[in-house]
């Protein structure tokens, strides 16, 4: 691991007013962005995947970019209400103590399909485990699961026990002195 954050994550604003980080100046810079993309997709580029699976909203922006490098196409999981079809749905409570929803097209993944799984940040993990649960809903295999850091605690430490999760903050924050690699912008 390098002891310094790559340039393009260094563009994260971690000087928020609430418990998260702001990654949108990385998206508006297009070499940086073009760099997080490549990076969030090495690990999957042999793995066997048939589509993106992209949580709504941060994640629709990096799920796509990441389809399109793989040669996929992508499927959202919308907030609540949001799909104009008939869905299946599941609640959460986000990092920030509210309840949520998840919803995915009834007919979106087939028995069997191999997905990709992308948001922008994992905090709790309880949006990235309603995810999980729609998706395998559907009889659908989660190949791997992508986003520019995952908090450390006890519910995304078993996801990342069972699921291979490739993050790029982490590993990089892991050993730059004064950074915590979990709940790092509510710790900043």
């Amino acid at each position: 691991m390098n002891n310094t954050l790559k340039p393009y994550l260094q563009r994260i604003d971690t000087h928020t007013s609430g418990m998260r980080c702001d990654v949108t100046p990385v998206f508006a810079d297009a070499a940086c962005f073009n760099q997080l993309v490549a990076d969030l997709v090495r690990p999957f580029e042999s793995v066997a995947v048939d589509f993106v699976v992209c949580i709504d909203a941060l994640g629709f922006i990096l799920g796509t970019a990441m389809a399109c490098r793989l040669g996929l196409g992508i499927i959202p999981l919308r907030k609540g209400g949001k799909l104009p079809v008939a869905t299946c749905g599941t609640e959460f409570q986000d990092y920030s103590g509210k309840t949520k929803r998840l919803e995915i097209r009834k007919d979106a993944l087939s028995a069997n399909a191999r997905v990709l799984l992308v948001d922008e940040w994992i905090e709790t993990g309880a949006q990235i485990q309603a995810a999980i649960s729609l998706i395998e809903a559907q009889g659908a295999h989660i190949q791997g699961i992508a986003a520019i850091n995952m908090d450390s605690n006890a519910a995304t430490l078993a996801i990342g026990k069972k699921y291979q999760v490739h993050t790029v903050w982490r590993d990089a924050a892991a050993d730059v002195p004064g950074r915590d690699s979990g709940g790092l912008c509510s710790a900043l």
